[in-house]
């Protein structure tokens, strides 16, 4: 956990020294929210760390006797102007730690997450915000993933770094208004999926949308991710971000009889909606709250798991169960913040 929050705080105290970056606030602004013949480095980004402690003893009303948590997140941009020229870097990561004393203070993991994109685009209109763009993008994770509602949960992993890994590579149009809002669309983007044979032999329908036993898949799609950043005030930050993918590859699983067991198709559209709302409550203290909604078909909701000593299902007890098949993350927190 100390390392990866201390990879999340040099990532951001080391982008400054990347290159010598404009530092005139004024020309900041008007780049953030216009498009200018200029040549310039423009950077942003907050870097959040949050604990949270608590401590009961004959408490009446019951509860965790001793607990704490730690996260961390991180959002930064590094663009680089130059003419008609645009380079945009995205760098998104968090990690949450849980520890308790129900548990032995064994550490459970509420938060886990790596989201790069990288953008080069050449303008193509006199307005200076239609670009013609190639983008990568890369997800994954840090650390190992567990089922915590499952008996022996620790004698497996659900997850990994790069179990799963996604790469999204793509070509199509860009629209900016500034760095406050870019809507980017591509007709053909490939997308690789891989993850370790340990995860996709799991289950006889695979893991992450890869088969049995493999450690890849291959896609070819459609895709649509539009970014909007605004100050709503001094103390105010909002983001959002939307991205879309649907597979043109996609075809309904049928058994050896040819009966559909799992309908996939290109109108099973691939959804992540990313939100970020930050309050300033003092010079170095924040309140943060952030949710992210995932749709991924590949990835279904299981309701019940089997025990595996007595062989018996049994059903899952989960406040978020209505969400059936969306994957729901949402974190408030209290705690440093530092913005640049």
């Amino acid at each position: 956990m100390k390392k990866v929050l201390l990879s999340m705080a040099a990532v951001a105290m080391s982008i400054p020294a990347l290159a010598q970056l404009n530092k005139t606030e004024d020309v900041k602004k008007s780049l953030a929210i216009e498009n200018k013949d200029t040549v310039a480095w423009i950077k942003g980004g907050v870097l959040n760390i949050g604990i949270n402690q608590g401590l009961l003893h004959n408490w009446a009303a019951g509860g965790e006797v001793a607990s704490l948590t730690v996260n961390g997140q991180f959002s930064g941009f590094l663009n680089r102007i130059y003419h008609h020229h645009i380079w945009t870097n995205n760098l998104d990561m968090t990690y949450g730690l849980f520890y308790g004393y129900s548990n032995a203070f064994t550490p459970r993991k509420i938060d886990d997450r790596i989201d790069f994109t990288s953008k080069y685009g050449v303008q193509i209109d006199k307005s200076r915000t239609l670009y013609f763009s190639g983008l990568f993008n890369f997800k994954s994770q840090f650390t190992k993933g567990y089922d915590y509602n499952v008996p022996n949960w620790d004698s497996f992993s659900t997850s990994s770094f790069l179990s799963p890994g996604y790469f999204t590579a793509a070509l199509g149009l860009d629209y900016r208004r500034g760095n406050s809002l870019t809507l980017f669309f591509s007709p053909v983007a490939a997308r690789l999926t891989v993850a370790d044979r340990y995860y996709t032999s799991m289950k006889p329908e695979g893991m992450f949308g890869i088969e049995y036993n493999k450690t890849s898949r291959f896609e070819l799609g459609a895709y649509f991710t539009g970014r909007y950043q605004t100050d709503l005030s001094k103390k105010v930050l909002f983001k959002t971000r939307l991205d879309l993918y649907a597979n043109y590859l996609a075809k309904d699983k049928t058994d050896s009889l040819g009966n559909v067991v799992k309908k996939d198709n290109p109108g099973n559209i691939d959804i992540l909606w990313d939100n970020f709302f930050s309050y300033k409550l003092s010079k170095f203290l924040s309140l943060t709250i952030a949710a992210t909604f995932i749709y991924d078909n590949d990835i279904p909701y299981q309701d019940t798991y089997t025990d595996a000593t007595t062989g018996e299902v049994i059903r899952k007890d989960e406040p978020g169960e209505a969400f059936g098949w969306w994957q729901v993350k949402e974190v408030l927190s209290v705690g440093l913040q530092y913005r640049f």
